[in-house]
């Protein structure tokens, strides 16, 4: 199990000196995910026998290609893999197997990953709770009875159990950073355009992203840089290479101005998460900080957001409410209804708004160069509950209300991480949210690296991944 919880950089150095073989890691996960997997269900599409072949062909090479060689990864089941069986979570698409890769999946067995097999996620990916008909619910490794968060929650329950030494995973709502902040992992959330995708229905979206899980800020960026850089086939993708994520994280944060808000300008938050933030404000100011309460205004953040998310969900999934409507769940149902009874005048509007918050989010971060805040309103809930429709006493209009603290950051395209801050009494993770200046998607790693350092929360392994270990 030791090999399962050693930092994927690690890993990937000692399949390069012949120190250790890609045989014996492999070995070492698969037999991590056969005993744990039954417990939390992250992995559903398990592929051991070819896994193993690959790693004893890396083995039989006298060159160790690739940063990644050797190294495991199971795509999420959004993610399309060559000859896999690919879901998306959805009956519609339960026996589906695609005849090419995704990019992503071309890029990463470039650079030397070894297929392990696909992570759980919500239909379609809708929905920060990881649950469908096809594969049941992804649980909390902390706390069976909770969630794992989603829609990447198959992949950072996967990860927090040392099933696998990274992941991929995708955010539009909240997708890495919520289940990252529930499993007690990292959930990187790059600028739109850092991680090229194809093949997508809308080339030119810049709301959805993919990005990188890990244990650890470092496991993550390692990810990062074998993940970024731009591809003909994607036309926001960013120049720079994933390269420039190859170089040490350290870095003085002395007199650095950062914002400091729990609760977005007045979103409703559960007290137990701001006892736990609260707590890690002062590592900042040991850092050589200057921290001081601000928040940029985010009025016209739900209407831009809910419009634009409601459109790319009519273009991609409105055909099937004709062919498989009874095979949707309500929400998405609702989702795909409403982005097609929207008008010219409301898109044109929710563009205008859009505009705005990243504009507001600019200036403010021109006088601070980081937004410090909650990731989630409120800790991990019970997995059966499909969404919460109350926080704080508040209550909530709809599925997506719960996740403003994460979709007020993905309207403005600021990158943002989710980084391991601590532990409600009950024993649930919370996570911290760290928001940089456009683009500075190395600056956002830099500084979450520091407060890992300082906290080192993320060396909490939960129970159930551990010999002998359980969990509620």
């Amino acid at each position: 199990m030791e090999l399962c919880f050693t930092p994927a950089r690690r890993l990937a150095a000692l399949i390069r000196s012949r120190k250790l073989s890609a045989t014996e890691v492999m070995r070492a996960f698969i037999a991590q995910i056969e005993r744990v997997n039954p417990k939390v269900n992250a992995i559903v599409t398990f592929l051991p026998e070819q896994a193993l072949k690959e790693a004893k062909a890396v083995d039989r090479k006298n060159v160790r290609a690739g940063p990644l060689a050797g190294l495991p990864i199971a795509y999420k089941d959004l993610v399309a893999t060559k000859g896999i069986r690919t879901t998306l979570g959805s009956l519609v698409y339960k026996d589906h197997v695609p005849h090419e890769d995704a990019l992503l999946v071309e890029r990463l067995k470039a650079a030397g990953a070894i297929t392990l097999g696909k992570t759980n996620t919500p239909e379609f990916g809708a929905g920060s709770n990881t649950f469908n008909k096809v594969f049941g619910a992804t649980r909390n490794p902390y706390d069976r009875s909770r969630t794992a968060g989603g829609s990447s929650g198959g992949a950072a329950a996967a990860v927090a159990c040392g099933m696998l030494p990274f992941a991929d995973g995708s955010d539009l709502a909240a997708s890495l950073r919520n289940p990252g902040n529930y499993c007690n992992v990292v959930g990187f959330r790059p600028t739109p355009g850092r991680v090229p995708s194809y093949p997508a229905a809308n080339a030119w979206d810049s709301q959805p992203v993919i990005g990188p899980l890990a244990r650890t800020v470092e496991d993550a960026t390692f990810l990062l840089s074998a993940m970024a850089g731009a591809d003909r086939r994607a036309p926001i993708s960013i120049s720079e290479p994933g390269s420039i994520f190859t170089k040490s994280l350290k870095r003085s944060f002395r007199k650095v101005r950062v914002a400091w808000t729990r609760d977005f300008g007045g979103l409703p938050v559960e007290p137990e998460v701001t006892a736990v933030l609260e707590s890690q404000r002062r590592v900042f100011k040991e850092l050589g900080c200057v921290v001081e309460e601000a928040c940029p205004d985010f009025s016209g953040a739900t209407e831009a957001f809910e419009t634009l998310r409601a459109i790319s969900f009519a273009q991609r999934l409105a055909p099937l409410l004709k062919t498989h409507r009874a095979e949707l769940k309500d929400t998405v149902i609702w989702n795909i209804e409403q982005g097609l009874a929207l008008d010219g005048a409301k898109i044109a509007r929710a563009e205008a708004r859009r505009t705005e918050l990243y504009q507001r989010m600019r200036a403010f971060l021109e006088k601070y160069e980081f937004l410090l805040a909650p990731v989630n309103q409120l800790p991990p809930f019970p997995v059966e509950t499909e969404y919460p429709t109350e926080i704080a006493g508040v209550k909530l209009g709809n599925y997506l209300d719960w996740m403003k603290s994460c979709y007020y950051i993905t309207i403005t395209s600021h990158p943002a991480i989710s980084v391991p801050a601590g532990f409600t009494p009950a024993g649930l993770p919370v996570g911290l949210q760290i928001i940089g200046r456009y683009r500075d998607d190395f600056g956002v790693l830099q500084l979450a690296h520091a407060f890992e350092a300082q906290t080192r929360v993320w060396k909490r392994q939960p129970p159930c991944a551990t010999p002998g270990g359980g969990a509620q």
